[in-house]
């Protein structure tokens, strides 16, 4: 279905301006994909596109929320409305914003009626975290406008169960993390199992890459998802891993990542568990030689070749052992890592999978024209329309032209 191209300003919309405005990012993941739901390291980054919420507030006695976003599809009511204390699921956008209500309530907050107008340029199904960055910037809005105690941690907490409990999303901590903590410039190294952090820098001999492969998935229950569309199999992969860990007599897969003496029993488990752990423990593997890469003062020539192995590790990896690469997404990928101005071989599938995005390494200057190509490349070979999402285009002030 289609979204509307445009959304009508607050005071159209509701009569009055918003009291409170608050905005997240979208994130790219560099490496850590599945990871997260296993306690294991994850390695994302901001990206420049962002979803904003603004929020009135009535009085005390009212119990109606009013929503708008851009993101809704044309056939549904311009203003969606609910009332507090009555939220039931119906599998499409307006759940997530139920979702934080129905928490928030239960947690004791009080909450009155609310107006909301959600607009957002982070693509939806894309693999970028639509969804956590619309939960972040609903949390932060309602935070400052209630004035609520709650940390970045504590928000992405919060997100996680909407996700989980209200949407049917089974997500890990990843996304909200990301979209609450990440800053341009930088990659979260986050270990999920104690939400410990630290930031390291990226480097400035490269320039990240994001395109969009056309293809959209969806990790909860969505009822505007038809058959023909790639629907992720996001629960029969976390069971897999839940099955593994029971089976090798762990609590989660992170359990193993030290122990090699557990070679023979993981080779042992039956097909496809083996492949899954595999992919897991190599994954962990990638992120700590990654941010060791990166916590270095000046990267290499050598050092950013290693950077790039991790990348086509990591999407063989999902392609072969996790299989959650797509044919198109492995064109994609082939495509970016051989254009030459990637890092050779620095491309990789991000987010759950089964559609979405690509994460490439490009030497600095050269984002936008290796995007270009590559995206025109994967057009011409799959039929699937790419968007270049990062870098964004630059316009020159006197013609108006990108570059």
């Amino acid at each position: 279905m289609r979204s509307r191209p445009w959304a009508p300003a607050f005071p159209t919309l509701f009569g009055a301006p918003p009291s409170t405005v608050a905005t997240a990012p979208g994130r790219v993941n560099l490496l850590g994909e599945h990871t997260d739901y296993n306690l294991g390291w994850v390695l994302p980054t901001a990206i420049p596109q962002r979803t904003q919420v603004e929020l009135r507030l009535h009085s005390p006695e009212q119990r109606r929320v009013r929503v708008s976003s851009s993101a809704a599809p044309l056939d549904d009511p311009q203003v969606s409305e609910y009332r507090l204390g009555h939220e039931t699921p119906t599998h499409r956008w307006l759940d997530y914003v139920q979702g934080v209500t129905q928490i928030l309530q239960r947690e004791g907050v009080a909450l009155p009626g609310l107006d909301l107008r959600i607009t957002s340029d982070v693509p939806l199904g894309s693999g970028l975290s639509s969804s956590a960055a619309l939960l972040v910037a609903l949390f932060r809005a309602l935070k400052q406008a209630l004035a609520l105690s709650l940390s970045d941690v504590a928000i992405a907490r919060l997100c996680q169960r909407v996700e989980n409990d209200f949407v049917g999303a089974p997500v890990g901590i990843l996304d909200p993390m990301a979209c609450g903590l990440c800053q341009p410039g930088q990659a979260l190294f986050l270990d999920t199992r104690d939400l410990s952090y630290q930031t390291v820098p990226l480097p400035s001999a490269v320039e990240l890459v994001v395109i969009h492969s056309g293809i959209v998935h969806s990790h909860g229950r969505d009822a505007n998802h038809t058959t023909d569309e790639p629907v992720a199999d996001y629960r029969v992969r976390r069971g897999e891993c839940e099955q593994a860990a029971a089976l090798l007599g762990c609590t989660s897969l992170r359990q193993l990542q030290e122990d090699r003496t557990a070679d023979a029993r993981i080779a042992a488990l039956p097909a496809p568990l083996a492949a899954r752990v595999r992919h897991v423990r190599s994954e962990n593997d990638r992120v700590l030689q990654a941010v060791a890469l990166l916590q270095k003062n000046t990267l290499s020539d050598e050092d950013l070749h290693a950077l790039a192995g991790l990348f086509a590790a990591s999407h063989r990896s999902q392609s072969e052992d996790y299989q959650v690469s797509l044919p198109a997404i492995d064109v994609l990928v082939a495509l970016s890592g051989s254009d030459p101005g990637i890092v050779p071989g620095a491309a990789r599938l991000t987010g759950g999978g089964f559609g979405g995005s690509i994460v490439a390494l490009a030497r600095s200057g050269h984002g936008f024209a290796a995007a270009a190509r590559i995206a025109a490349a994967y057009q011409n070979a799959t039929g699937h329309p790419a968007t270049i999402l990062v870098p964004q285009a630059a316009f020159d002030p006197k013609t108006g032209e990108q570059p």
